[in-house]
């Protein structure tokens, strides 16, 4: 009897065991299949994000070439400006990638010195078309923002998950990336523009 009380003892240790280490298994792959998923979403939702900034920026593309029209009949002598404007939005609509980010930076900038133009131009400023444009561009610029806001909001996200321990592991075996914030490269694209007559 006590050699059938010592093969038991020892089974139930060994089924104990067992239990333990595959519940540690399916603990773990469970983890991974979550860590995995949470990055797969956020890795979504950042292209989600860009995908919505683009389709601003195509708004914001096709009303420039009306407002540089209606500027150049009241504005014949500032040529160099609206060239720059043009030239600005069609470096950002043939941009990829984070090329992309830093020519809508440029074209911001030009934008702010054709509005900043208008101001010398009282009758301009009256135009209907002019102002129907304008305020078409400043709520496309609003939705700009906005989509750049939560572009960044999703970024931070995946680039702290693909920071910290342990998810971490599992990014590091996605071959994720850390993604860049879509935001002003310098303190004068930050400042407002000067214009000079």
């Amino acid at each position: 009897m006590t050699n059938f009380l010592l093969i038991s003892t020892g089974a139930l240790v060994y089924i104990i065991v067992g239990v333990v280490v595959v519940v540690l298994i399916i603990a773990l792959i469970a983890w991974y299949l979550s860590c995995y998923n949470g990055l797969q979403r956020l890795k979504n939702l950042v292209e989600e994000g860009w995908a919505t900034i683009d389709v601003q920026l195509k708004k914001r593309y096709d009303l420039i070439p009306n407002l540089v029209e209606t500027v150049k009949g009241y504005a014949k002598h500032e040529s160099g400006t609206l060239e720059a404007v043009i030239k600005a939005r069609n470096a950002a609509m043939t941009a990829t990638g984070e090329g992309k980010m830093e020519a809508e930076n440029v074209l911001t900038g030009t934008l702010k010195s054709l509005f900043a133009l208008t101001e010398a131009y009282p009758d301009l400023k009256a135009n209907q078309n002019f102002i129907d444009l304008q305020n078409q561009l400043k709520a496309v610029e609003t939705e700009i923002a906005s989509a750049r806001r939560y572009y960044n909001g999703t970024v931070k996200e995946l680039n702290t998950k693909i920071d910290l321990f342990p998810s971490n592991l599992v990014a590091r075996r996605m071959r994720l990336e850390k993604r860049r914030y879509f935001e002003l490269d310098s303190e004068n694209e930050r400042s407002a523009p000067q214009v000079k007559f």
